[in-house]
Parts: C-alpha cells; structure tokens; sequence
C-alpha cells in the first residue's frame, strides 16, 4: 500500500486517540462481515504490511461453514491471504460502548492480483469497463428492514417491538409520521451515529408494514463508495439497534403476510463533463438510457441468482408485491422493475427495484452495472414501455424459485464474463451448497404438514 494509506491510519488515531479497538472486516459473496479486531497499536502496520486472513473465509456459506467444492480450503491448504484497508473507509462504531473503530478490508493474492472471490473486486471490474467508455456511474443505494422485537426474535417468532412510549405498530400506515415520532430515540442515533462515520444518510421513510423504515443514502459519483456505504449503514443499523433493546433484520422476508424488504439501486452514468446522460422526459429516451434498460431487461433472468440469493429472498416475488415477475420498464411506475423516474430532467435516473435487502451490495451493484453496460455495448432495445399496471400486462417470466434461479445464472455467459469467471464459479457454487443444504433441513412446517396427513 501506498504512504498515503499509512498516513491515513496515523491522522485518524492522532483525532481519535481515545480509540481502543478496530473492527477490520471484509465482505465475503454472500455479504456477511468477517474478520479481526486490532488494537491501536497494530493499525499502521496492516496498513503497510496488510493483515492475513485465511482464503476459505471466501468459501463459506451463510452459516460460515465451508463450502468445499469451491476449491478454497484442502486444495489451498487453507492458506492465508494479504488483506490491505480500504482507502478513506476507516471510521468509527458508534454504537459500542467501548471507543471503537471500524475499517474495510480488500483481499489480494500473494502475487498482488485480485482474489477473484472477494465481491468488491467484481464490482471494480463492471465499473472499470463503463470508465474505459467514458461513463461514470452515479449510484444512490436505499435499502428497506425491519425492527423486530427481541424476545420473539430469539424464540424465532418475529414481531414489531413496542416503541419507548409503549405502543407497538400494528397496522400497515405507510408513510405513518406517527411511527417515525414513535421510534424517534433509536432513528436519531442511527442519524447521529451516520454523521459520525461520514454515512450520507438523508430522508426517513415508514414504509408499507408495521416496524418496516427505510433511509435513503445519497447517490454517489463512486460506485465503489456507494457500496461500501451500503455496508457501513447495515452495521450501524444493527448496531444501534441492539443498543435500543431491537433486533433489525434485511432479510427479504420476515414476515409471510407482509411487504418484503428491498434493495433499490438508483443509477445513471455521467460523462467526463458530468452530464447525466440519462436527462430528459417522458417516454423519450437517450440512447444510453434506452440501451441501459434494454441490457437490463435482457439480462434480468439470469441475474435472479445475485438479486434474490437466499431461499427466503423468493418469498418476496408474488403479484401485486412491489417485487417484479417478468422483465418491464416504465416512467414512474412502481409496478414495474425498472423504474425510470419523473421530476427534472437533469435528474432523470432509473431505479431498479429487483433485489431485495438481503443482496451483497457489491455484487447486486455489480450485475445492475454489468446489465447495463452490456446493453450499451451491444445496443439493446428495450421492451415497448408499461402503463398502468405491470403485473396485469406481463406475464411471469422471471425464476421465481432459488433453485431455478441458480440453474439458469449457471448457464450465464454474461454473469462469468462481466463479473469474472472466477467470482461467478465461486458465488454460485456457495450458493448451490447453500440451496442443498437448507431444503435437506427438516423443518417445523414439514412437521405441521406432513406428520398425520402423509
């Protein structure tokens, strides 16, 4: 690593000398943070010299255990890889009793390439190929979970907590000010902790279920940062969260008779004069907006696997859902999956509204932006624009299964060759095991079904 990393690391302790430990984590495919807590003393030389962590942290499932057809554990003998911080993403944990800080970690092989398996190096790969054309991605990552209450999360029942003033919510009230007002103590130290850790956290949202909230992060001339955003802001939602007596989950789908949890990625590309050159109105489309939809919509189905990648993930898709079920497009339209918005021209972007919150940012950012520079590249047209209701114009044709969506991203040649060969082997083969591995449990419905009436 470079000097400038080293001083990093030397002016954040100098401003921050009461630190007593750093959280240095990476992000393995299937988004969960693993890693070593430093102390004070150790940080410039991980800077300098890296920190080593074994290569099969990338070959777990979402469960941390091995995944051994990825070829990550014997066939390597489990050795280590040079882990370096992650330029300007040292900051603090601010809901640690404990004076703590927290960094990202990128994972190299030894020979100073890339390690194909690490997430962030397959987003770098999608964004390097529009900057080679002149486009810059501007990305806004919002990201919807849900509180629950902590006792029925631990008896594995969920339910919304009760807010400090004693009342729960009930009822579905989207854009209820009144659980915003409810909920205030713990919105305004994940607000305040966002300062802290120079997060862009902006507008607070209830949305369409009981104790469901969203907030928006600003969008972002660097895709890359965006993502690490995104991570960033699901710690600190957790953790203060569990400093408020909550649990908060992104999985897709806590709840069967409610709204699904979302991942929707704002984007447009720049030029090098930082025009947006998705600008304009109505159904008339620029070239590379028109394009960007059509390489979208070609490529949604084999994406699924990224997008939705966890059995629970598939509950989310059902009509009438705000989760799609078939490739669409329209203007502000949120029957749709691409979304394209109204307001200002200049502002023009497209919002797209497949993944849900349990995605890996970096990958489901990834493949947003490999789609969309594969429909630029090779000129796609989109699909005739929807009006009305999506769901009652399209027909489902999109995976609606995991193990579905698995077989078909298997067969992608987009997937291998815009995130990398090596990350889609990896990926998918984790993910493969993972699918085995949940429908061989047995679980309380296969009890409830089929114990007297088989």
């Amino acid at each position: 690593m470079t000097r400038a990393h080293e001083t990093e690391a030397a002016d954040f302790l100098a401003a921050h000398p009461e630190t007593v430990q750093i959280q240095a984590f990476l992000t393995d495919p299937s988004g969960v943070a693993r890693g070593k807590v430093l102390r004070p003393e150790e940080l410039l030389a991980a800077y300098r010299d890296g920190r080593p962590l074994p290569c099969s942290i990338q070959s777990l499932d979402i469960l941390g255990a091995d995944v051994l057809e990825t070829g990550l554990v014997w066939e390597e003998g489990d050795s280590d890889r040079p882990c370096f911080p992650v330029a300007g993403t040292i900051t603090h944990a601010p809901w640690h009793d404990v004076p703590t800080a927290q960094l990202i970690l990128e994972s190299w092989e030894r020979d100073g390439s890339p390690t194909p398996a690490d997430p962030r190096h397959a987003l770098a790969r999608t964004v390097a190929a529009l900057e080679a054309k002149g486009l810059t991605p501007v990305v806004a990552i919002e990201l919807e979970f849900y509180l629950i209450d902590r006792e029925a999360a631990l008896a594995g029942r969920p339910k919304p907590p009760a807010a400090p003033n004693g009342f729960a919510p009930a009822h579905l009230q989207a854009y209820l000010m009144q659980d915003l007002e409810d909920f205030a103590p713990f919105l305004n130290d994940v607000f305040a902790g966002a300062r802290k850790m120079g997060l862009p956290a902006r507008t607070l949202i209830s949305e369409y279920a009981p104790g469901q909230l969203e907030i928006v992060l600003a969008h972002c001339a660097d895709a890359m940062r965006a993502a690490d955003d995104a991570i960033l802001y699901k710690r600190l939602v957790k953790g203060v969260a569990e400093r408020h007596g909550y649990v908060a989950t992104f999985m897709a789908k806590p709840y069967a008779e409610l709204s699904g949890s979302g991942m929707h990625v704002h984007v447009s590309l720049s030029d090098g004069t930082n025009h947006n050159l998705f600008a304009g109105e109505g159904a008339d489309l620029t070239p590379h907006l028109r394009h960007a939809i059509g390489g979208l919509e070609a490529t949604m189905a084999e994406s699924m696997a990224v997008f939705a990648p966890n059995a629970n993930s598939f509950r989310r898709f059902r009509k009438n859902s705000y989760a799609p079920l078939a490739p669409a497009w329209a203007v502000d339209n949120r029957s749709v999956p691409l979304r394209v918005t109204a307001g200002k021209p200049e502002t023009r972007h497209l919002e797209h509204r497949v993944c849900g919150a349990d995605a890996n940012p970096y990958v489901a950012l990834a493949t947003v932006l490999a789609g969309i520079a594969e429909g630029i590249e090779k000129k796609i047209e989109p699909s005739a624009p929807v009006v009305g209701d999506g769901y009652g114009q399209k027909e489902a044709t999109l995976p609606m299964n995991w193990w579905k969506a698995l077989e078909v991203a298997r067969q992608s040649d987009f997937l291998r060759a815009r995130l990398g060969e090596g990350f889609a082997n990896i990926f998918l083969t984790i993910k493969e095991a993972e699918c085995d591995r949940f429908f061989a449990a047995v679980s309380d419905l296969d009890f409830s079904w089929y114990l007297r009436n088989a």
